[in-house]
């Protein structure tokens, strides 16, 4: 019983605390293309086409469908005309239940149809950005969120498994970036 609650507290622990991307601020972004869905329409996404129009909010997450996810899924999709306003695009990335991706992306209780969402299967984009870990003999994909610069530089990275603040620090870096390059 006594390591059955050192594991569940050390499993908590890893869960509540925060910990860092390996992708520095001012490092370059690793360009992707990736099998996306907005709206259930499945779509190619490319970082360097998203980037011609302004910084992107690339969020890496576990799995769609999962409670954590869904949570950030939908305060994106709360806050996206918030973004859009920035001029920033925002993608979810992720390597689980990428089945489930298109069903994901119009539900009103996790995107909305507001932003697109990628299919990362064996975690190739996430490992290129660092935002994975291991959960036993696997690797999935870590909660990590970037803000890349339309140069290609990385602005912001956050990783946490706990959801909630990856959408006000990201759109605090975006609206900052904006800030010093106004439209």
């Amino acid at each position: 019983m006594k390591q059955l609650l050192i594991a569940a507290a050390a499993a908590a622990a890893l869960i509540s605390a925060p910990a860092y991307a390996a992708l520095p601020v001012g490092a370059p972004a690793p360009q992707f293309t990736a099998p996306a869905f907005l709206a259930g329409t499945q779509f190619q996404f490319t970082l360097a086409d998203a980037l011609k129009k302004g910084p992107v909010v690339l969020y890496f997450f576990p799995a769609a469908h999962t409670q954590g996810c869904n949570i950030e899924a939908h305060m994106f999709a709360d806050a996206i005309d918030k973004f859009k306003a920035q001029g920033a695009t925002v993608i979810g990335v992720t390597a689980g239940h990428v089945t489930e991706l298109a069903d994901f992306s119009r539900e009103t209780e996790h995107c909305s149809g507001k932003f697109p969402v990628a299919a990362d299967p064996g975690d190739v984009i996430a490992k290129t950005y660092d935002a994975t870990f291991a959960m036993g003999a696997n690797t999935v994909t870590n909660r990590t969120s970037y803000v890349i610069a339309p140069n290609d530089t990385v602005l912001f990275t956050y990783t946490n498994l706990a959801p909630d603040q990856h959408i006000a620090l990201t759109l605090d870096a975006v609206t900052k970036w904006r800030a010093a390059h106004p439209h």
